[in-house]
């Protein structure tokens, strides 16, 4: 299918978008290549403007959109992490969808002016969206494209499906592990069964929650780094002793919130581990510990707990196995030998030390006899983490899907109900 000036879309002359927005990212880059060209926090800090340009002066090239009533978006992590008074930081995700659409194209913005830096009417634009997406989400998502950003090309696809595909399988039983849920999928021949489809709340943010609740139990103070000038070393298990900065008066409760989690989220990514089998203390104790260093120079090894601290991702009924197996039995019967063989992980999640061994170790106690039952996951943590991403990368790069697209004039003529009709 060509452009409206002949140019093949996703051909080698133009370049195909992929966006890929969750919770605790928005990952945008152009399809064929294999990472995206920018992972973006999905939160946006929005705050009084310190400085308003006249008419006449040029404003400066940074990351901040200006709008008319002083109120200033910063975004990306260079701008976020800045201690500034009034800065509320707001997300515009809630439950698996984009909820606040003012916020969504403050970001969209950034990312064709300050990532893709081309204008947005050159490239056809492939997005990721959750299984429950929403009707009107999806088509204010399609409106807001072609209408404000006059995309050529646009196309949704559910982001099981693209993890099915980055793990080269069209059938496949996809368990995403992610920031604020885990949910599992079944993927039929490309498909996702919507119906199947299971999740629970327990995901990265639950695990930081609970990081959090552990260090306090153990009265680990948890200093956010920008509040630190300077740390002296200390020996093991010695108090901290640390200079504080003087900060700005006014720093939002909503930032230094922000700015904390991202500590307990860095804690339990260099700490935290999944035992094998359910916590056993004696088992935990005899692994070596992992030494871990606090913001404010407190430093200390850790042994069992950091195996305790996993547990609360396989409760009994809201664990990543509990829901393969809820979403493998809600599909027909004939289809379920194919799912158990191709059961896919994926998500940022999925990284955690010995989780994937774990999910494998439950699933073969409670996989039907008569099912071979195989895990996959793809070998590096970007890799996994991006799954959703590399797949429409992969996708919106092969020659067949080249007619799939909506073009813009298709939806001038047919509105919103081509949404329905080529994006199932």
């Amino acid at each position: 299918m060509s452009g409206p000036n002949g140019m093949l879309y996703g051909g080698d002359e133009i370049g195909a978008l992929v966006f890929d927005p969750g919770h605790h990212s928005l990952r945008v880059g152009y399809a064929q290549e294999d990472t995206p060209k920018a992972d973006i926090p999905a939160v946006i800090g929005v705050g009084p403007s310190t400085h308003i340009p006249d008419a006449e002066e040029k404003v400066p090239d940074g990351n901040i959109t200006q709008s008319g009533n002083e109120l200033r978006h910063y975004i990306d992590v260079t701008e976020i992490h800045v201690p500034r008074p009034g800065m509320e930081i707001q997300t515009y995700m809630k439950d698996g969808q984009v909820d606040n659409w003012d916020l969504f194209e403050k970001m969209l913005d950034y990312c064709y002016a300050k990532v893709i830096r081309s204008p947005s009417e050159h490239h056809p634009a492939l997005f990721t969206e959750a299984v429950w997406t929403t009707r009107p989400a999806r088509e204010k998502l399609a409106e807001l494209l072609f209408e404000k950003y006059q995309a050529p090309a646009f196309f949704l696809v559910k982001n099981a499906v693209l993890a099915a595909f980055a793990n080269g399988k069209s059938t496949a039983l996809v368990v995403d592990a992610g920031a604020s849920q885990t949910s599992a999928v079944p993927v039929i021949d490309g498909y996702a069964i919507v119906s199947a489809a299971v999740r629970s709340p327990l995901g990265g943010d639950h695990l930081a929650a609970q990081a959090k609740n552990m260090l306090n139990n153990m009265h680990i103070q948890m200093l956010p780094l920008y509040s630190i000038q300077s740390k002296e070393v200390i020996r093991e298990r010695e108090r901290a002793r640390y200079t504080l900065k003087t900060l700005p008066a006014g720093l939002t409760q909503s930032w230094q919130q922000y700015m904390l989690k991202k500590q307990y989220e860095d804690f339990y990514h260099c700490v935290a581990q999944v035992s094998e089998s359910s916590y056993d203390e004696r088992t935990a104790a005899s692994v070596p510990g992992v030494h871990y260093e606090f913001p404010g120079g407190y430093h200390q090894d850790f042994g069992p707990e950091r195996f305790k601290l996993t547990e609360c991702l396989f409760e009994q009924n809201l664990g990543a196995p509990h829901l393969v197996c809820s979403a493998a039995a809600a599909c027909d019967a004939d289809a379920r030998p194919a799912l158990w063989g191709a059961v896919v992980a994926c998500g940022g999640l999925a990284n955690l030390a010995g989780w994937l061994e774990r999910v494998g170790r439950e699933l073969a106690a409670r996989a039907p006899s008569s099912h071979r039952l195989k895990t996959h996951a793809a070998p590096s943590p970007p890799e996994r983490r991006f799954a959703a991403w590399l797949g429409g990368s992969i996708l919106a790069s092969i020659g067949s899907f080249q007619q799939m697209w909506i073009s813009s004039q298709e939806y001038d003529e047919g509105g919103k109900g081509q949404l329905e009709r080529k994006c199932p």
